[in-house]
């Protein structure tokens, strides 16, 4: 397979490795928005979130939980953002599902995303779609 992060858990690139075990590995971004900007992955390759079952998506979230802390009390950041770009159009750049800490501190610039507001009643309508979609 030729996927970045695979080649990374097999040991074919080198990385910061910040945490490893069976079936979990972080390690550090190559272009960080901050210091200690980390990505979580599961070893096996998993294109997306669908993907995952969800005992190895929990296995994933304690490592998440557990670097997010690291970041706060090793780094002194008051916080972090986890983000997930799932698929290529929400700007995953490498297909195996990563989840992105990256650590925030006051007045760090970072901007996320502008709030939109919906149109009378579309609310509902999108709400019962997502609700339909997941019976």
């Amino acid at each position: 397979m030729d996927c970045l992060f695979c080649k990374i858990v097999a040991g074919e690139i080198p990385s910061h490795k910040i945490y490893e075990d069976q079936e979990v590995l972080a390690f550090l971004d190559i272009s960080p928005v901050h210091p200690g900007h980390a990505l979580v992955v599961p070893k096996k390759h998993f294109a997306n979130l669908e993907e995952i079952d969800e005992a190895g998506l929990a296995k994933v979230m304690r490592v998440v939980k557990k670097v997010g802390g690291a970041l706060k009390s090793g780094l002194g950041y008051e916080g972090y953002n986890m983000q997930l770009n799932n698929d290529p159009v929400a700007g995953r750049l490498v297909p195996h599902l990563h989840f992105h800490l990256i650590p925030r501190f006051p007045d760090d610039g970072l901007r996320l995303w502008p709030q939109g507001k919906y149109e009378p009643g579309q609310d509902a309508e999108v709400a019962e779609k997502i609700k339909q979609a997941m019976k």
